[in-house]
Protein backbone atom coordinates (compact mmCIF):
# COMPACT_ATOMS: atom_id res chain seq x y z
CA UNK A 1 0.00 0.00 0.00
CA UNK A 2 1.14 3.66 -0.89
CA UNK A 3 1.14 6.70 0.93
CA UNK A 4 -0.97 8.28 -0.64
CA UNK A 5 -3.37 5.06 -0.92
CA UNK A 6 -3.20 4.63 2.86
CA UNK A 7 -3.48 8.41 3.31
CA UNK A 8 -6.87 8.40 1.30
CA UNK A 9 -8.05 5.38 3.58
CA UNK A 10 -7.48 6.61 6.70
CA UNK A 11 -9.14 9.71 5.68
CA UNK A 12 -12.09 7.97 4.27
CA UNK A 13 -12.35 5.76 7.09
CA UNK A 14 -12.14 8.30 9.69
CA UNK A 15 -14.90 10.50 7.87
CA UNK A 16 -17.05 7.16 7.75
CA UNK A 17 -16.64 6.67 11.52
CA UNK A 18 -17.41 10.25 12.86
CA UNK A 19 -20.77 9.87 11.38
CA UNK A 20 -21.20 6.41 12.51
CA UNK A 21 -20.50 7.81 16.09
CA UNK A 22 -23.12 10.65 15.35
CA UNK A 23 -25.80 8.54 14.36
CA UNK A 24 -25.11 5.85 16.93
CA UNK A 25 -25.97 8.58 19.40
CA UNK A 26 -29.63 9.82 17.60
CA UNK A 27 -32.38 9.64 19.91
CA UNK A 28 -35.76 8.53 18.13
CA UNK A 29 -36.49 12.14 17.87
CA UNK A 30 -33.36 13.23 15.75
CA UNK A 31 -34.01 10.71 13.77
CA UNK A 32 -37.16 12.31 12.45
CA UNK A 33 -35.25 15.69 12.46
CA UNK A 34 -36.05 17.40 8.95
CA UNK A 35 -33.19 19.08 7.19
CA UNK A 36 -32.96 22.70 5.85
CA UNK A 37 -30.81 21.80 2.91
CA UNK A 38 -32.04 18.49 1.75
CA UNK A 39 -35.74 18.53 3.34
CA UNK A 40 -35.17 14.87 4.18
CA UNK A 41 -34.97 13.42 7.63
CA UNK A 42 -31.64 12.90 9.52
CA UNK A 43 -32.37 9.10 9.02
CA UNK A 44 -32.81 9.60 6.01
CA UNK A 45 -29.46 11.66 5.45
CA UNK A 46 -27.61 8.97 7.38
CA UNK A 47 -28.72 6.33 5.12
CA UNK A 48 -28.08 8.11 2.02
CA UNK A 49 -24.71 8.85 2.95
CA UNK A 50 -24.05 4.89 3.92
CA UNK A 51 -25.42 3.43 0.87
CA UNK A 52 -24.82 6.42 -1.50
CA UNK A 53 -21.59 8.37 -0.81
CA UNK A 54 -19.78 5.43 0.92
CA UNK A 55 -20.73 3.08 -2.46
CA UNK A 56 -18.79 5.08 -4.54
CA UNK A 57 -16.07 2.31 -4.89
CA UNK A 58 -18.30 0.94 -7.90
CA UNK A 59 -17.56 4.07 -9.89
CA UNK A 60 -13.89 4.22 -8.75
CA UNK A 61 -13.72 0.96 -9.56
CA UNK A 62 -14.89 1.67 -13.63
CA UNK A 63 -12.31 4.22 -13.62
CA UNK A 64 -9.30 1.96 -12.52
CA UNK A 65 -10.69 -0.61 -15.13
CA UNK A 66 -10.70 1.65 -17.79
CA UNK A 67 -14.09 0.99 -18.40
CA UNK A 68 -16.83 4.28 -19.31
CA UNK A 69 -18.69 5.92 -16.53
CA UNK A 70 -22.30 6.18 -16.88
CA UNK A 71 -22.76 9.51 -18.47
CA UNK A 72 -24.73 11.12 -15.76
CA UNK A 73 -25.80 15.07 -15.37
CA UNK A 74 -25.59 16.08 -11.86
CA UNK A 75 -29.48 16.81 -12.28
CA UNK A 76 -29.68 12.93 -12.48
CA UNK A 77 -27.91 12.53 -9.79
CA UNK A 78 -29.96 14.47 -7.59
CA UNK A 79 -32.99 12.56 -8.95
CA UNK A 80 -31.61 9.34 -8.41
CA UNK A 81 -30.69 10.74 -4.68
CA UNK A 82 -34.16 11.71 -4.00
CA UNK A 83 -35.88 8.89 -5.69
CA UNK A 84 -33.36 6.82 -2.89
CA UNK A 85 -34.55 9.10 -0.28
CA UNK A 86 -38.20 8.67 -1.28
CA UNK A 87 -37.73 4.81 -1.22
CA UNK A 88 -36.03 4.85 1.95
CA UNK A 89 -38.14 6.95 4.25
CA UNK A 90 -38.98 4.87 6.77
CA UNK A 91 -35.31 3.33 7.42
CA UNK A 92 -33.93 2.48 10.99
CA UNK A 93 -31.22 3.19 12.59
CA UNK A 94 -29.98 -0.05 11.56
CA UNK A 95 -30.63 -0.10 8.39
CA UNK A 96 -28.33 3.15 8.19
CA UNK A 97 -25.82 1.97 10.44
CA UNK A 98 -25.50 -1.63 8.65
CA UNK A 99 -24.55 0.31 4.84
CA UNK A 100 -22.23 2.96 6.69
CA UNK A 101 -20.73 -0.30 8.16
CA UNK A 102 -20.61 -2.53 5.70
CA UNK A 103 -19.81 0.19 2.77
CA UNK A 104 -17.04 1.67 5.20
CA UNK A 105 -15.38 -1.83 5.32
CA UNK A 106 -15.95 -1.87 1.74
CA UNK A 107 -14.65 1.49 0.51
CA UNK A 108 -11.27 1.01 3.35
CA UNK A 109 -10.11 -2.30 1.81
CA UNK A 110 -11.16 -1.14 -2.12
CA UNK A 111 -8.83 2.24 -1.58
CA UNK A 112 -5.70 0.14 0.27
CA UNK A 113 -5.60 -2.52 -2.67
CA UNK A 114 -5.21 0.41 -4.99
CA UNK A 115 -2.04 1.65 -6.01
CA UNK A 116 -0.80 4.97 -6.28
CA UNK A 117 -1.10 5.37 -10.37
CA UNK A 118 -4.50 3.76 -9.90
CA UNK A 119 -5.39 7.06 -8.09
CA UNK A 120 -4.25 9.48 -10.91
CA UNK A 121 -6.71 7.59 -13.18
CA UNK A 122 -9.39 9.20 -15.66
CA UNK A 123 -12.86 8.57 -16.06
CA UNK A 124 -15.51 10.90 -17.84
CA UNK A 125 -18.67 12.00 -16.54
CA UNK A 126 -20.89 15.11 -17.24
CA UNK A 127 -21.91 15.43 -13.46
CA UNK A 128 -18.01 16.13 -12.38
CA UNK A 129 -17.08 18.36 -15.46
CA UNK A 130 -16.09 16.37 -17.69
CA UNK A 131 -12.82 14.23 -16.86
CA UNK A 132 -12.44 13.32 -13.28
CA UNK A 133 -9.37 11.26 -11.43
CA UNK A 134 -10.30 8.40 -9.21
CA UNK A 135 -8.90 10.48 -6.46
CA UNK A 136 -10.93 13.40 -7.32
CA UNK A 137 -13.95 11.30 -7.18
CA UNK A 138 -13.35 10.33 -3.74
CA UNK A 139 -12.83 13.47 -3.27
CA UNK A 140 -16.19 15.28 -4.54
CA UNK A 141 -18.25 12.60 -3.30
CA UNK A 142 -16.94 11.69 -0.17
CA UNK A 143 -15.29 14.36 1.32
CA UNK A 144 -17.48 17.19 -0.33
CA UNK A 145 -21.07 16.00 -0.98
CA UNK A 146 -21.19 14.00 2.23
CA UNK A 147 -19.70 16.40 4.50
CA UNK A 148 -22.43 18.63 3.09
CA UNK A 149 -25.52 15.92 3.82
CA UNK A 150 -23.12 15.26 7.09
CA UNK A 151 -23.41 18.76 8.35
CA UNK A 152 -27.05 19.41 7.15
CA UNK A 153 -28.01 16.06 9.20
CA UNK A 154 -26.14 17.64 12.03
CA UNK A 155 -27.77 21.04 12.01
CA UNK A 156 -31.22 19.13 11.90
CA UNK A 157 -30.41 17.12 15.01
CA UNK A 158 -29.12 20.09 16.56
CA UNK A 159 -32.33 22.58 15.94
CA UNK A 160 -34.23 19.28 17.97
Amino acid sequence: MSERTKLLAEQVKSFADEVIAFVEKMTDSDWTQTSEWEQWTAGVIAYHIGAGHLAIFGLADQIVKGEQLPQLTMDQINTMSIQQAEENAQCTKDEALKHLRGNRDRIVTYITNLKDEDLDLKGTMPAFGGDVTTRQLFEYVIFESGNQHFDSMKKAVEKA
